[in-house]
């Protein structure tokens, strides 16, 4: 009795083992598969318009694929990069990976195992995400300044359709048997469904709020969720007909991307907060929220390991990549790669053989950062804003977290001459709050040099202040460090 209930024990395991093995973006039955060293984690970096190439097992960036230069050189009317790299998805093969840059309206698909371009499609404006059909024999790739997916041959790299949709197509993810493709809108408030054999728009879903930059089907096949940047809240929906909405959550400021992770103790949505600088972790079945895990500042893309053991955070204020022990939910590691980090993407397999660096490259003066951070004047917030300067050589492309301030406000972030932000203030980006009191600000200079300049005549202050550039207000935020 006791060997029959021992083996009985065993099968029940087995059983229960093999029933949660897949990882996204692969359907519930695929294998897991262990992280090795031909695995890759790769990182799309805005600002040194580079994709960096991470080894899992030690968690050692090898090196960079330049597909641009830094700023200013990437202004020039002759410049031939590629600018803002920022999407990312790879070919079920594992061999290929499309890479889209948004400045440039580019996807450039590379080698994995050579770390080569191996062809640049250049679609409509402002492309946001590209991702392959689960048979691998398309490239769906989100049209976000137009209103289509420009639909490409993965085989000649050309465009053989376009898809129309609501303006503002934010991302295409697949059902994981390939029959639907889900799109998220960034600039209307509505999700759609498109038959992927027909092309045809078969189901719709309110989005509470038109900024969507994200959204992700989970490997059981039986949800899909998105997230919403502008109003904090991520939102589950039925992955099947009537593709009803099941759950929406109230996540945080800059709620930015979402994946999902199956272990044996369950299936397990994680979610980065880009405000709060942490990643939210869910359970799928009851939506109840298992764990907070500060992961450090202004957390972006977010992608599994191939096993599930691991889940990897592009950290967009750090030049970083956290990685998350998923049995634990805490952080184990972090490697510094590029500047401002967006889309990420874990390969299995990416290397056949060999080590994998050939083609790679050193980041080079597209790899310094400076962070300040802006905290309101007598207090009040607890979510202060976060300021990295990223070093371009001679100038910085500066970019504020913002967060904690009246929702749906006018504001200039401003230099004051004074610490406590006192004296006439000297404006640099005029900006709107969403629905959450936050925003994400960009602006270009010699930034450092003036915020950190030696001599007190000299220096300036990072201020934040309610208004326009031509009528401010009492600064509500000051440079704290």
């Amino acid at each position: 009795m006791k060997s029959f209930l021992l083996l009985g024990s065993a099968l029940a395991l087995f059983a229960f083992t093999s029933a949660t093995a897949g990882q996204a973006p692969r359907k519930v039955n695929a294998p897991d598969i262990a992280i090795s060293h031909r695995d890759r984690v790769y990182a799309a970096e805005q600002f040194s318009n580079t994709v960096s190439v991470t080894d899992p097992v030690d968690n050692r960036v090898l090196g960079f694929i330049k597909l641009g230069d830094p700023a200013p050189g990437n202004l020039s009317p002759l410049y031939k990069g590629q600018l803002l790299v920022h999407g990312l998805g790879a070919s079920p093969d594992h061999k290929t990976l499309a890479v889209v840059s948004i400045g440039s309206n580019a996807v450039s698909f590379i080698d994995t195992a050579t770390n080569t371009v191996k062809h640049t499609t250049y679609v409509g404006r402002s492309p946001h995400e590209a991702f392959f059909t689960p048979d691998g024999k398309e490239v769906w790739v989100t049209v976000r300044g137009e209103n289509y997916i420009s639909v490409i041959d993965a085989g000649t790299y050309a465009e053989i359709a376009r898809i129309i949709t609501p303006a503002g197509p934010g991302m295409t993810i697949f059902s994981p048997d390939g029959r639907y493709g889900y799109v998220c809108s960034s600039f209307n408030p509505e999700t759609v469904v498109i038959d992927v054999a027909t092309r045809e728009i078969v189901g719709r879903v309110a989005q509470p709020s038109p900024f969507c930059p994200n959204i992700a089907a989970t490997p059981d096949g039986a949800q899909v969720w998105f997230t919403l940047k502008d109003v904090g809240k991520a939102v589950a929906f039925n992955a099947r007909p009537p593709f009803n909405v099941l759950k929406t959550l109230d996540i945080g400021p800059i709620t930015n991307h979402v994946n999902f992770v199956r272990t044996a103790r369950g299936q397990f949505a994680y979610v980065t907060v880009g405000g709060k600088s942490e990643v939210q972790v869910f359970r799928t079945d009851d939506f109840t929220k298992i764990a907070t895990i500060p992961v450090g500042k202004l957390p972006h893309g977010v992608w599994p390991s191939g096993d599930g053991a691991r889940i990897y955070v592009g950290l967009e204020n750090a030049d970083a990549l956290a990685v998350i022990d998923t049995a634990t939910n805490r952080v184990v590691a972090n490697v510094s790669i590029g500047q401002a980090p967006q889309a990420l993407s874990y390969v299995p397999d990416a290397v056949p053989a060999g080590p994998g660096t050939q083609n790679l490259e050193p980041l080079g003066k597209g790899g310094a950062s400076t962070y300040l951070v802006l905290g309101s004047i007598g207090g009040g917030s607890d979510e202060p804003t976060g300021v990295s300067l990223f070093d371009q050589g001679l100038i910085q492309m500066m970019q504020a977290s913002v967060t904690g301030l009246a929702p749906k406000r006018a504001y200039v972030l401003a230099l004051a001459r004074q610490a406590d932000g006192s004296g006439r203030l000297e404006p640099l980006a005029s900006f709107t709050t969403n629905p959450a009191g936050a925003a994400i600000v960009n602006a270009i200079g010699p930034i450092r040099q003036v915020v950190q300049a030696a001599s007190i005549t000299d220096r300036r202050y990072l201020v934040i202040a309610p208004g326009t550039a031509d009528k401010l207000g009492e600064p509500v935020q000051v440079q704290t460090r």
